[in-house]
């Protein structure tokens, strides 16, 4: 027991809604309930009584058992061993609780989320010396703390002073002091391999950056049509099948951030176990080895305590922003904050507070906008730049968009990528609508794109946007009247559009060799599509039949190519190219002839 503990009594039980009697109690502190060692949260005070809300189920507790106040807020533990694990949504190592306690969690069970046991190789930072001046963040030494990640170990915030002593290098557990600095009162800090930070309070940073680059997710509806910059806000929304855990876990596998962190926040137990047992098998594209040596995972399902559900989306934050003081990217995947904003739903009428939109709490928009804007690219105190880049799916009942979750995130992100259930029941994956999808990074990316790619991807991309609108229109006048009221050149305007969609929107994350497209890759195909549409165009305009141009057996070989030739294979989607080039070519000349003939 900690010696900051305090003891009180149970009062009344309300589900995961506890009233205790604890005098002097903080709001926010963690206490310990009832015989069984519960772990819970002060969310309100009143007089000499506490209300706590419980990360786990009180079936079986009965007032007047003690409650145990610990004298800190609800914290995670910081340091090297974090990466390769799977928590659940208060930081519990679940592998090895199912050790301990089996296929369920013991009820009380608590497990360190660090391994005590466990020595690292710690390797001082060469350039600091005896008697200097440190600060948060910065740096005292280096540790590897899986092959792909060196971690960082950092000065924590809140720490200051004379740097008085630093461990050489070696191996050393988690406990061991490998620094001591003393403060500007004389107060001495040691400090170890790692420390803790409360969830609910965002950690500190030099200043905030505007993003410079985009989150390459190997996705082209994505990457070229609706852009995230790293340190970017973005969500997910979609109904129920449309394929919201599907994109974020390509996100995750494929993306080009350090670190991943994917929260499963309340998801069926059946997509995080899919999660759990195929994340630990995939290989990292970029570097040849296990991708779980830069991916942490939490895991916190529709059955389990729906406190921790809450919880879940700070915890997972917290780390992330941990791996961004040490200077790296990190990209946050969130499924679902719908699952997140109900347990705020649900505590909240358990506490008698007046309801809103949809029963939802008043408070839910700041909320929200709170969770969201931990997100962004910063300068660290002590080691460059690095950012967080927040990925939420939303699950709208019914799909509708303008229930209070969905227009409530789409009012703080920056990108919105919308599911369409029109889209997944024709079998076109990813479902993301090109209509009520929206990026606002498209000109900071387009300086990206124009110096690693081409210069013409902002004006290809716009020139795609602009044909997939019109599409929309026609379509509507064909399922109106049928596509004999439409021109030829309207007609072959369907065509390229249907080209677009086929040719580069369309992407199998099970196709080994589509699941993955490299920018390049992406405008190549982008830019041969509407090449064949440019060319057909002005064919049609001659008076070139627009079914001689539909029977071409180069257009169905171009719906294949994204899956014919790889990301390394650039030089056949070239081959193509010109092999359409000469074709339209000839058809240019035989009916230029005809028309010289008919002179």
């Amino acid at each position: 027991m900690s010696e900051h503990s305090r003891i009180g009594v149970i009062r009344d039980i309300n589900g995961p809604i506890v009233t205790i009697d604890l005098p002097g109690i903080r709001n926010g502190e963690q206490v310990k309930i009832g015989e069984l060692g519960l772990f819970g949260e002060v969310i309100a005070l009143s007089g000499q009584q506490a209300i706590v809300q419980t990360y786990e189920s009180t079936d079986g507790v009965r007032p007047g058992e003690p409650a145990i106040g610990l004298g800190w807020p609800l914290s995670v533990e910081l340091g090297p061993g974090l990466l390769g694990g799977i928590f659940d949504g208060v930081q519990r190592p679940l592998e090895k609780i199912a050790l301990q306690s089996g296929d369920y969690i013991r009820r009380g069970l608590d497990v360190p989320a660090l391994d005590r046991a466990r020595t690292w190789e710690f390797e001082p930072n060469a350039e600091l010396e005896l008697g200097a001046q440190v600060g948060p963040g910065t740096v005292l030494g280096t540790v590897p703390e899986t092959q792909t990640i060196t971690h960082r170990v950092l000065v924590p915030p809140g720490v200051s002073g004379e740097l008085q002593e630093i461990a050489p290098a070696g191996d050393y557990e988690l406990e061991a002091t490998i620094a001591r600095v003393r403060g500007a009162a004389g107060q001495s800090h040691r400090l170890k391999l790692y420390h803790r930070w409360p969830v609910r309070k965002p950690r500190p940073y030099a200043k905030r950056d505007d993003g410079i680059s985009p989150l390459i997710t190997g996705q082209r509806v994505i990457d070229t049509f609706f852009p995230q910059l790293k340190g970017g806000k973005g969500a997910v929304p979609g109904p129920f099948g449309a394929g919201k855990t599907v994109v974020q876990q390509q996100i995750a596998r494929w993306s080009n951030a350090d670190i991943v962190i994917y929260v499963g926040c309340g998801e069926r137990g059946n997509e995080l176990v899919d999660v759990l047992e195929t994340f630990p098998q995939l290989d990292d594209p970029y570097t040849g080895r296990k991708l779980m040596e830069r991916t942490l995972l939490v895991a916190n399902t529709s059955n389990m305590p729906v406190v921790a559900r809450e919880a879940s989306v700070y915890v997972g934050m917290t780390m992330a922003e941990y791996y961004r003081d040490m200077g790296y990217d990190v990209v946050m995947l969130a499924d679902s904050t719908s699952r997140w904003a109900e347990a705020l739903r649900e505590v909240s009428g358990r506490l008698g507070q007046m309801p809103v939109e949809e029963g939802y709490p008043a408070y839910l928009a700041s909320r929200l906008a709170a969770v969201y804007e931990r997100a962004g690219r910063v300068q660290t105190h002590g080691a460059g730049s690095g950012s967080v880049t927040l990925i939420g799916a939303v699950s709208p009942p019914g799909g509708d968009f303008s229930e209070p979750v969905t227009s409530h995130t789409k009012d703080i992100i920056e990108t919105f990528w919308a599911l369409s259930k029109e889209l997944a029941d024709a079998r076109h994956y990813p479902s993301i609508d090109w209509v009520t999808s929206f990026s606002a990074h498209v000109h900071t990316a387009a300086q990206w794109w124009a110096a690693e790619v081409d210069r013409g991807w902002e004006r290809r991309r716009g020139e795609a946007l602009a044909l997939l609108a019109r599409d929309a229109e026609l379509s509507r006048i064909v399922n109106l009247v049928g596509p004999e009221a439409l021109s030829s050149a309207q007609r072959w305007e369907l065509e390229g559009a249907a080209l677009i969609k086929e040719a580069v929107l369309q992407q199998s994350a099970l196709d080994e060799v589509d699941t993955f497209c490299s920018p390049q890759k992406q405008f190549a195909l982008l830019d041969l599509a509407l090449g064949i549409y440019d060319m057909g165009a002005a064919l049609v305009g001659m008076g070139v039949p627009v079914q001689e141009l539909q029977g071409l057996p180069l257009l169905a070989k171009t719906r294949r190519c994204k899956s014919m030739y790889s990301s390394e294979q650039l030089e056949k989607i070239a081959e193509l190219r010109a092999d359409v080039e000469q074709e339209f070519e000839n058809i240019r000349l035989e009916y230029a002839r005809q028309g010289e003939h008919a002179q």
